[in-house]
């Protein structure tokens, strides 16, 4: 059963965590969850509030990592998912994150960001050159670090399957699912 890396860390959303983590559950891979340290997680939730310009923040769930950036070999792994929220501002610093992370992009692994992850992956110039979904607030981010942001739902350039928020769920697993199904199959029961 091929290995799938969540990285994430306190403050990603709630969702962006929970949704891939299970769907990748259910799909029948083996999920794992990396951050800077070995603990329990503190997820946030972010929500629209009419007549706010931005989103709000509220406290969401709690979940264990089961290692840490440091601990992570990443070449056995077949994927990695990079959920959104506040978690991406400090990860981009963690220089186990770079390494780990560097090495899925420069073996052509399957890699599904959504929303504020690509703030941890501009400034390592891992979107150069890519065609990338994010939250709508990141596009400088992005085509600072020479990528070319796309307002879509699910944005496909390559093995790299990217997506703007949390409601853009479906189409973002579902694109995410068919890179995985060809790259990293799951055996069946029946063999």
């Amino acid at each position: 059963m091929p290995k799938i890396l969540i990285i994430a860390g306190d403050a990603t959303e709630d969702l962006e965590f929970f949704y891939p983590y299970q769907r990748l559950l259910e799909e029948g891979y083996e999920v794992r969850v990396a951050a800077p340290s070995r603990k329990k997680l503190r997820f946030v939730v972010h929500d629209f509030v009419q007549g706010y310009d931005t989103f709000v923040e509220r406290e969401g769930h709690s979940w264990p990592s089961d290692l840490a950036l440091s601990e992570v070999d990443p070449a056995a792994y077949a994927a990695v998912v990079i959920p959104g929220g506040r978690g991406p501002e400090y990860l981009r610093n963690d220089p186990d994150f770079r390494r780990v992370i560097t090495h899925f992009f420069d073996a052509g692994k399957p890699v599904a960001h959504i929303c504020h992850a690509a703030i941890a992956l501009a400034p390592l110039g891992l979107l150069k050159g890519r065609r990338t979904a994010a939250w709508n607030a990141c596009a400088p981010d992005v085509e600072m670090g020479g990528g070319t942001f796309v307002d879509a739902s699910a944005v496909v350039d390559g093995n790299i399957v990217s997506a703007r928020a949390w409601n853009d769920h479906p189409d973002w697993m579902r694109a995410f699912m068919r890179v995985l199904r060809k790259e990293a199959p799951v055996e069946s029961a029946e063999g």
